[in-house]
């Protein structure tokens, strides 16, 4: 039997090794090398030597011993064309990003194609050259250089996520073998060499330890609400009711020119799911809706960039003053935060082609209205890191009971194997130690966000003073019903349609109320609002559905202006349409002269 040789292959996607025989041919070699990197038989060449030199041929009939290729030897091969459709190889035609089928956003496809250098014009005292000339005083610097960064006002501690991936990617190889891989902290599938966990374990399967880092970048560099509205109408819950209160964001991604390649996550709106709330906890209750509000959210151009909770304890009524709970003597986030901040992160991925896995990280960002030094409220954003979210998704992270600041990293038990979790601190003879993170303080899992209001208002919905109410705010006498739409547009008696229409919350309510729902009447609406297009808008205001919702809202005592124009709708008169009546209980519009309601089956009152 011929002597088995083991030849190591270089690919932009790392060393594969190909088993074969002295005696081989070129050619029986390199269809070897096509069907393990998944390569048609011409999509790719292989030179002995890294320059592109000594290129092995499949005409060439001469055997593997006679190209003098011997044993552990490492060849290089450079695609010419994309792998087949059956192949496990992935690589990309710019940067050899991992997954070239995934889609990631669109502010991450335009960033990654800014220059992201930071131009600095010529010093006039320092540089001595001419005006078309550079020195190490006004040539360009890396997004990611630190010293600018520190220098800022105020300094920046996270380069963004695209100046953190120019940083991996500027070196000589152009990034060519980066990878950005997930942490797991599960054991690995498929091990056949011993009994499963908790009978065997091994160094192939057993996850890594984890020591964490302050993490170097972030994904999301500016939280921007787009006016105070927005968060003023949020905050009115806590003001008068007292209890804590929680929200999802709503806006989109855009580009944050303060930091070099920055993204800042802009709020348009605040959906308030079903919760239970107290003055010291919030309970989330499950939301039936919630796939409705982001297919609307979606067809308005916007999408969930976050979640916003408050810490509000009022100090002072009279002067409008609120506790500074969260500093650096306390925490800023407590360990559960952190918990529910990197569930939400781990359901909210960061699309990324540089990851084998197609994600990366995320942009989901935490808000909190709570107290500060002055005891007025604002408005603070965090994120988790990516080891945070690995120890969340992995269940490896657990709160601390008796104090809120520090977390608790799992133990292994006969159900789970968790890796050992390590930071590292200074003792008190200044000296770095490592300690196991039982428990752990979290300020090493969070990453804080500068959270801010633009000196131009921006409005994707319009203002009134006497807004639609916002749901699931029963509690407070504030609901969502004909009712209180036919008050809404009583009061808002603009000539612009679109101005009346604009609202996150009413427009919800015309999809998911159990009367008339809109939801597959509604597309042309929603184009309106989002182009600011008066006349859709005005087009949708004609349609069957519109008339019948003037109809439906006349029923309950409030004339709407400009009703009668409508006349008939559906064949039937108006005196028809108005002698149905509403339920009390559930606003269900029943026909005339029954006397029970036919959704709730409750008497008539």
């Amino acid at each position: 039997m011929a002597e088995s040789i083991i030849i190591r292959v270089q690919s932009p996607d790392g060393v594969k090794r190909i088993t074969a025989t002295k005696r081989e041919t070129a050619a029986a070699f390199l269809k070897k090398v096509a069907k393990e990197f998944g390569f048609q038989n011409n999509g790719f060449s292989v030179y002995v030597n890294r320059n592109k030199t000594g290129e092995i041929t499949a005409s060439s009939n001469k055997s593997l011993n006679l190209l003098k290729i011997k044993h552990g030897d490492l060849l290089f091969l450079f695609p010419s064309s994309l792998p087949g459709p059956s192949s496990e190889m992935e690589t990309s035609t710019s940067m050899n990003l991992k997954a070239p089928n995934v889609v990631e956003d669109e502010i991450d496809q335009y960033l990654s194609r800014q220059d992201g250098k930071i131009y600095r014009s010529r010093d006039p005292q320092l540089c001595r050259h001419g005006p078309l000339g550079k020195c190490v005083h006004c040539v360009p610097l890396e997004p990611f250089d630190e010293d600018y960064l520190n220098h800022l006002e105020p300094p920046v501690k996270h380069m963004s996520f695209h100046a953190y991936i120019r940083k991996l990617t500027g070196g000589a190889d152009k990034g060519k073998f980066v990878a950005l891989e997930n942490i797991s902290c599960k054991i690995k599938s498929g091990c056949e060499g011993h009994l499963p966990w908790p009978n065997g374990i091994c160094t192939k399967c057993q996850p890594s330890a984890i020591t964490l880092n302050r993490q170097k970048y972030r994904h999301v560099d500016n939280i921007m609400f787009e006016n105070h509205t927005v968060a003023d109408r949020f905050l009115d819950f806590w003001r008068k009711t007292g209890n804590q209160h929680f929200g999802y964001l709503y806006g989109r991604y855009t580009e944050h020119k303060d930091i070099p390649l920055g993204i800042r996550a802009e709020v348009a709106a605040i959906y308030e799911p079903p919760q239970i709330g107290t003055q010291n906890s919030l309970e989330l209750l499950e939301d039936p809706k919630a796939e409705v509000v982001d297919e609307i959210a979606a067809k308005l151009g916007l999408r969930k960039v976050g979640w916003i909770f408050t810490d509000l304890v009022s100090e002072d009524t009279r002067k409008g003053t609120v506790r500074y709970s969260r500093n650096k003597d306390t925490y800023f986030l407590s360990a559960e935060e952190c918990i529910t901040a990197g569930d939400f992160q781990n359901k909210h991925p960061n699309m990324c082609r540089l990851s084998p896995d197609g994600h990366f990280g995320s942009k989901f960002v935490t808000a909190v209205a709570t107290g500060g030094p002055d005891n007025q409220v604002h408005f603070e954003g965090y994120q988790v890191s990516n080891q945070c979210m690995a120890l969340v998704r992995d269940e490896c992270l657990l709160p601390c009971k008796d104090a809120p600041e520090l977390g608790y990293a799992k133990e292994s038990s006969s159900e789970q194997y968790a890796p050992d979790v390590f930071y590292k601190d200074i003792d008190k003879f200044g000296n770095e130690i490592t300690q196991l993170a039982r428990p752990l303080p979290v300020e090493y899992l969070i990453i804080d966000i500068t959270t801010t209001f633009p000196k131009d208002p921006v409005y994707t919905f319009s203002i009134s003073q006497n807004p639609f109410p916002i749901e699931n705010r029963d509690v407070l006498g504030e609901t969502q019903d004909f009712h209180s739409l036919a008050t809404y547009l009583s009061q808002n008696t603009s000539a612009m349609f679109l101005d009346i229409i604009s609202d996150f919350h009413l427009l919800l309510f015309l999809v998911t109320n159990e009367v008339m729902p809109l939801q597959d009447s509604i597309s042309l609406l929603l184009e309106a609002v989002r182009t600011r297009n008066e006349e859709l808008a005005q087009t949708w205001k004609k349609s069957e559905q519109w008339a019948t919702i003037e109809q439906l809202c006349s029923t309950v005592g409030v004339q709407l202006p400009g009703l009668q124009e409508y006349g008939a709708v559906g064949g039937s008169s108006h005196a028809t349409t108005a002698a149905m009546w509403a339920c009390e209980h559930c606003t269900f519009m029943n026909q005339p002269g029954t006397g029970h309601c036919e959704m709730c089956s409750l008497p008539r009152t």
